[in-house]
This record gives C-alpha cells, sequence and structure tokens, in this order.
C-alpha cells in the first residue's frame, strides 16, 4: 500500500447500517465545516452523484440547521453529467432538489458546471470552463491551493465507489485516470451511461483536506475487497487525501475485505 498512500493508512469505519453511516457522515460534515469556517471564512465542499445526496439528508435535521454557518459554504461537484440541468441524471438536479435547495447556501454560492455547454453536450467546453471557474475561486482565495503544486485545495470531498471501482467519472481502463496537468477533465464513452461527462482528475481529488468516500451494498462487496487489497486497477485505489482519506462503510459493502486490511 506504501506506493499510493505512503506512511498513511487507509482507513475505515464499518456502520451496521446505512442510517448509522449517514449519521456519521453529517456529523463529520459539519465538523469540518465548524472548524474551516473559524479558521477561513469559507468552507468548500465537493459532492458527488447516486445514494451520497439521500445520505447528506441528516444534515437537515435541527440540530445541523441552526448551528451550520450555510452562508459561508460553497458547493462544488467532483464530476457531473453533460446533459441539461433539470435532466434527471444531473448530478447538479439530484443535490439540488434532495439538498441543495433545503438549506440557505446562496446561490452564487453553487457552482453547476456551465449551463449552455451542458444543453449542447459539450463535455471538453464544460470541462474547461469548470476549470477557469475553480481557478477563479483560487484567484480569489476561496478555495486554497495545495501547498507549491498549484493545484486547489478543496476542504472536504464527499465521494462514492461503483461495482466497477470507478470513483468521480475516473475509470477503470480509461485514460483519465492518469490525467496530471488539467484540473478537470472529460469523457465521452463513459462505460456508465450517461456517456459525456466531466471529472475533477485524480492529482485534484487527492489533493483535498478531507476525503470520505461512502460505499454501502453488497454489490460494491467485491470492489471494495480489492481497494484494500490494494488493487491499482480500480480507480478508487488510488484515493489519498492531504490531511485524511476515510471510507465509510456499511456491513454489506464491508463483508469480503481480507482480515488484517
Amino acid at each position: 500500500m506504501a506506493s499510493v498512500l505512503g506512511e498513511k493508512e487507509r482507513k475505515k469505519i464499518v456502520f451496521p447500517s446505512k442510517n448509522e453511516l449517514s449519521e456519521a457522515m453529517a456529523k463529520y460534515t459539519a465538523n469540518l465545516s465548524a472548524k474551516f469556517c473559524k479558521e477561513r471564512g469559507y468552507f468548500t465542499l465537493v459532492l458527488s452523484g447516486g445514494d451520497l445526496i439521500s445520505w447528506l439528508s441528516e444534515l437537515l435535521k435541527p440540530v445541523y440547521q441552526e448551528s451550520i454557518e450555510w452562508s459561508k459554504w460553497h458547493i462544488f461537484w467532483v464530476d457531473e453529467r453533460v446533459v441539461p440541468l433539470d435532466h434527471k441524471d444531473s448530478n447538479y438536479k439530484l443535490a439540488f432538489d434532495g439538498f441543495l435547495s433545503k438549506v440557505p447556501i446562496p446561490i452564487a454560492n453553487i457552482y453547476a458546471i456551465d449551463q449552455d455547454c451542458a444543453a449542447l453536450g459539450d463535455a471538453k467546453g464544460a470541462a474547461l470552463l469548470y476549470e477557469e471557474c475553480i481557478k477563479r475561486l483560487v484567484n480569489r482565495n476561496i478555495i486554497r491551493t495545495y501547498k507549491s503544486s498549484g493545484f486547489p485545495q478543496f476542504d472536504l470531498q464527499l465521494l462514492g465507489m461503483g461495482p466497477d471501482g470507478h470513483m468521480a467519472s475516473l475509470f477503470p481502463g480509461h485514460y483519465q485516470i492518469k490525467e496530471k496537468a488539467k484540473l478537470v477533465t472529460y469523457i465521452t464513452d463513459s462505460p456508465k451511461p450517461p456517456p459525456k461527462r466531466i471529472t475533477f482528475t485524480l492529482p485534484v481529488i487527492n489533493c483535498a483536506s478531507y476525503n470520505l468516500m461512502a460505499v454501502c451494498d453488497e454489490a460494491q462487496a467485491d470492489a471494495v475487497a480489492e481497494v484494500f487489497k490494494d488493487n491499482l486497477d480500480l480507480p478508487s485505489a488510488w484515493l489519498t487525501a492531504d490531511v485524511e482519506a476515510i471510507w465509510f462503510l456499511d456491513q454489506a459493502a464491508a463483508s469480503k475485505i481480507p482480515k488484517g486490511h
């Protein structure tokens, strides 16, 4: 594992059910929000799609609604499907309908992909414009930079993994996982529909201060086991972070991890 993580251990917490996982993810997010809002006056949070948004609903409870400084949150996506923003496959729509529309985050602090590129299905243009957006926010010091690398450093990314071991829209056997220079790249032949997507590159993902990978259900158990055996053919096995990369798993997802891993 040293080839990927260096001296860092791949951390995991296994929860009895999705409910406990969801509660823990909300608490983890809220604690980091308090930390970064106090330290820098902003909290940069990167979302993904899938079940993660429904698990975030814990943050809608009064204890969080009243304590979180929502006006200081800035929301991004680790990947996005290049479809109109009101399309059922849009990660933006999923997050907006299920979470963002229910909390008082300023709309100007929610950074969706370019609406015109999305409507036209222009993946390359959408990736270029999203990268430009991130660079502007780095220049405004809303997003930090990672040490001397020049890469953006987000405070927290909430990630998920597919049964094939993909994370964001970095898929096994596709070249995007090897992109080292760009902040955002694109894919037009995604093995999972829809085919056109944009995605953060691996260096950007791994420069985050905190990365939380949340995985539930038995369908992902084989891929989870391969990650913890350090099978680097799986993009998710490359996940690290500046401070902490942690895996939140339910018992079903963790069921095939070899003992001692």
